[in-house]
């Protein structure tokens, strides 16, 4: 048999091997990895959707925290895995979105050396402030901040995080000034929120609802398309004037770039009914989550998006990591 023979029945057996490997997906466990401490939104999004997964796929699926640097660690290990859909990364959107335009050296690109396959859920941030801050509409507030320029203390759960760029994205389109006061995590900044040793902040509403229905915060508004059914009384920054901040905090599943097309298919479907489930989606509406499960396709276009978004608003203001 001549050379040219020889390679067309190599060619010819790797075309036939191909899907046939895609097809018996998958054969062995399969890991999420979450860049970030467990506890976190991250972490409980991976832990409850992972249960659904395994059932729909028949294989365990494990969960590993491989925290730091943003959640750029995490994702970097998930970039270097092999593309064949037994390592998942599910992160928020700092991963996907926003370290992009915030870090010039990331270790990885989210479009480029991702597989994006589904949003879980989105939650809107919410403008809360300490009760005895002497503002209690957004338009006070607005008013507050030109009269008193860099001296409002905004509390936000870190640098770069959802929160300290809704702020900045306020600050932008009101054209005032604040005083950026980063923590290390949500729970200490709205600690010190609660304690009168920060002004206001953008939290997540899921993380402040119970503050608020307490009395140790007031909510100024959502950055919500529409009102919270929550806080139906509470507008959004829109209604109040605000136009342009509305901001989602989102967590969603990706994978090495390069999955097989019904090996992604496959993990996109699985990934977005597990958080579909009625026990699963009940338990995200508890925690201030509404479900998105959208397409990878979806995803891509969406995350695009948000990246330029955020990429412009780090511009504008001229924000670093530091």
């Amino acid at each position: 048999m001549n050379r040219f023979k020889l390679a067309s029945l190599a060619v010819l057996s790797a075309l036939v091997a191909a899907p046939t490997f895609a097809a018996g997906f998958p054969e062995k466990p399969i890991t999420i990895i979450v860049p970030f401490p467990p506890g976190g939104a991250s972490d409980t999004t991976a832990r409850s959707v992972a249960p659904k997964l395994q059932e729909a796929l028949g294989q365990p699926v494990v969960v590993e925290n491989r925290p730091g640097a943003n959640g750029s660690t995490g994702a970097a290990i998930v970039k270097e895995a092999a593309p064949d859909g037994y390592t998942l990364l599910v992160g928020s959107i700092g991963v996907f979105a926003i370290n992009a335009a915030l870090f010039p050296d990331l270790p990885y690109s989210p479009s480029k050396d991702l597989d994006l396959l589904t949003v879980f859920v989105r939650t809107p941030n919410v403008l809360v402030a300490n009760p005895e801050f002497p503002a209690n509409t957004v338009q006070e507030l607005v008013d507050y901040l030109k009269k008193n320029p860099n001296k409002v203390t905004f509390a936000s759960s870190g640098n770069g995080s959802s929160d300290h760029l809704t702020a900045a994205l306020f600050w932008q389109k009101t054209g005032t000034s604040g005083v950026h006061v980063p923590y290390k995590g949500g729970g200490p900044a709205i600690a010190d929120l609660i304690g009168g040793h920060a002004n206001v902040s953008f939290q997540n509403l899921g993380a402040v609802t119970g503050h608020i229905k307490a009395g140790k915060l007031k909510v100024l508004a959502v950055t919500a398309d529409e009102r919270n059914p929550v806080f139906p009384d509470t507008p959004t920054l829109k209604e109040a004037g605000v136009d342009g901040v509305t901001v989602y905090s989102w967590q969603a599943a990706g994978a090495p770039k390069g999955l097989p097309a019904d090996v992604k298919a496959k993990l996109a479907e699985g990934l977005a009914s597990g958080a579909k489930d009625a026990q699963v989606s009940a338990r995200f509406e508890e925690m201030g989550f509404e479900v998105v499960a959208n397409t990878p396709e979806e995803f891509a276009k969406f995350q695009a998006e948000e990246e330029a978004r955020w990429r412009q608003v780090v511009k504008d203001g001229n924000i670093t990591a530091n």
